[in-house]
C-alpha cells in the first residue's frame, strides 16, 4: 500500500472543517511533530511506539491537499 508521509503540522494544515478538527487531533495526541500518513483511501495513520493506529479519514481533494502541505508524493 502506498502512503504519504507528513508530519502533525503539515497535516493540520491540509485539513478541511468538516475533516478532523483541533479536539479530535488532541484526542489523538497528534502534536506539530507527530510523524502521520495518508494512504490513497485518505485514511490518517498516526505513528505510536508499537506501531501505527487510524484516528480518522479526509474526504474531498484530499491527494492535492496533501501534496501541496508537504511536497511528497506517494511512496
Amino acid at each position: 500500500m502506498q502512503f504519504i508521509e507528513m508530519t502533525g503540522r503539515e497535516l493540520m494544515d491540509a485539513l478541511h472543517d468538516d475533516e478532523l478538527t483541533a479536539e479530535d487531533l488532541q484526542k489523538s495526541h497528534i502534536t506539530e511533530n507527530s510523524i502521520v500518513r495518508i494512504n490513497r483511501q485518505g485514511d490518517i495513520e498516526v505513528r505510536r511506539p508499537e506501531g501505527w493506529d487510524i484516528v480518522g479519514g479526509l474526504i474531498g481533494d484530499y491527494e492535492n491537499r496533501i501534496l501541496k502541505s508537504c511536497g511528497r508524493t506517494w511512496a
